[in-house]
């Protein structure tokens, strides 16, 4: 894998909330962050911080990698 290929963070955020049926808004309150930054995390739009993220998998009870991907461009 070369170091130039470029690629995105992918989340189950918007899945692992409807498993839990827990709104935007009771996600927000528990991690202590806006529901607009929830909204933008489940459109990909943002991507947390590696402290956000260790959060939101405790909140879940997953491994990070169970909630955040990475996907390279070649792999689309």
């Amino acid at each position: 894998m070369s170091l130039k290929t470029s690629g995105e963070i992918k989340n189950r955020l918007a899945v692992l909330r409807a498993e839990k049926e827990w709104s935007q808004k009771k996600v927000a309150e528990m991690l202590g962050v806006s529901r607009q930054t929830i909204v933008s995390l489940e459109k990909n739009k943002y991507n947390p911080s590696l402290k956000l993220a260790f959060e939101i998998s405790a909140l879940f009870e997953k491994e990070i990698i169970d909630v955040f991907q990475y996907v390279r461009e070649e792999d689309k």
